[in-house]
């Protein structure tokens, strides 16, 4: 794939993902992010993949980087839906 292509893409899906997730109203941000876990998945995947394919020093590190911001990602979308679903819990003594 040609690198301006690929920039390309980027780019739009980065100006469609802002736009979308700007629409979202700020109290059902939670739920949105704790329903989409599996997509964090499928980020660390595709990471791992290019990472796989990389050749040069620089592509090893941004893949390298795309699997620890991915995988942290996909860790964090679980705690915000662990204390999501803590929250309705009932507290006991109560």
């Amino acid at each position: 794939m040609d690198g301006l292509l690929a920039l390309y893409i980027f780019v739009l899906a980065a100006f469609t993902g802002y736009e979308i997730i700007a629409k979202v109203p700020v109290i059902l941000h939670t739920p949105l992010m704790s329903g989409s876990n599996f997509v964090h998945g499928v980020v660390v995947v595709g990471a791992m993949i290019a990472l796989g394919s990389a050749e040069t020093v620089v592509e090893q590190a941004i893949g390298f980087f795309a699997v620890a911001l991915g995988a942290a990602n996909a860790a964090g979308g679980y705690v915000v839906t662990e204390r999501m679903l803590a929250m309705f819990k009932k507290k006991e003594g109560a």
